[in-house]
């Protein structure tokens, strides 16, 4: 073997140092501001989505879709964080899939009012392409992801059993909906048209979700090992905090309208994290013990 050739077999895989100095990188930015990420942006999105459904920010901060786009972005870098190392050719081959799938049913349901019932969105929730948000993904992706890591957490041994884990995860992201979509009725993020028997939702609604739901949960099912997924879960304290996030936000956000089931379910999403100890946010951000 000539020099050349020693020295380049060597040489380690640049591309997957790359990719693991990315991953530990975001995992010492998330560990190091997780009282930011966890209570003060959805403390601070509650409070400018409130002051904007109520007329009190000048137009151009009112509901700005990069600000909302932005938030949100930075109160899922929890789970990304997490689940990054777990991605691998199947993960991404099941996401790549599933973004097509909820773009073309959202399109569908924009455009037809099936399967969720009749409804447009009154704010734009970031970019907008032919009536749906470029950042679906972001936005629909976490609340079934956070559901099956919460479930499994909640079931313990029971969750080897697919016939229990997938039905179980399947109800708690329509549970998750009993909480986002009266918030976002109420803030004007969308409206449904036809009767609304559920704070201004249709039940149609939530037959869609059941369906998107199963998809969703299939399919992630489908792209990670449940071991290794626990195995991350047990090593990484904050891979929930993005659900901490929803319960602070949408919690409150309920709250303001007077909206109490929604409340009283985002409740027991938080009896569920404290259940496994996964509320354990800091109560002071690091800079202040330091």
């Amino acid at each position: 073997m000539g020099p050349d050739l020693a020295d380049a077999a060597s040489v380690p895989r640049l591309g997957a140092l790359d990719r693991e100095g990315v991953e530990r990188r975001l995992d010492d930015v998330v560990e190091t501001n997780r009282f930011t990420i966890a209570v003060v942006f959805p403390v601070t999105g509650a409070v400018l989505l409130l002051a904007s459904a109520w007329g009190w920010l000048p137009p151009a901060l009112s509901f700005n879709p990069v600000l909302v786009l932005l938030g949100v972005l930075v109160m899922r870098l929890p789970l990304v964080a997490g689940v990054a190392p777990l991605v691998d050719r199947r993960a991404a081959a099941a996401v790549a899939a599933l973004t097509a799938y909820a773009y073309g049913i959202e399109y569908v349901g924009v455009t037809t009012g099936w399967p969720y019932g009749a409804f447009e969105y009154g704010v734009a929730l970031g970019p907008m392409l032919a009536g749906v948000p470029l950042g679906l993904p972001v936005f629909f992706f976490p609340l079934v992801l956070n559901s099956y890591l919460l479930c499994l957490l909640l079931l313990g041994e029971r969750a080897r059993s697919r016939w229990v884990r997938l039905p179980v995860v399947v109800a708690t992201v329509v549970a998750v909906d009993l909480v986002l979509d009266p918030g976002a009725v109420a803030l004007g993020f969308w409206e449904y048209f036809g009767p609304a028997v559920y704070y201004g939702v249709p039940w149609s609604n939530y037959a869609g979700w059941v369906l998107s739901a199963t998809v969703a949960v299939g399919a992630f099912d489908l792209a990670f090992d449940r071991t290794a997924l626990l195995a991350r879960l047990d090593s990484c304290p904050f891979m929930l905090d993005d659900m901490v996030s929803f319960v602070i936000l949408w919690g409150a956000v309920n709250a303001a309208f007077g909206n109490w089931v929604p409340v009283a379910v985002a409740a027991l999403f938080g009896a569920g994290l404290v259940a496994t100890d996964r509320f354990d946010v800091p109560t002071r951000p690091r800079w202040a013990t330091e």
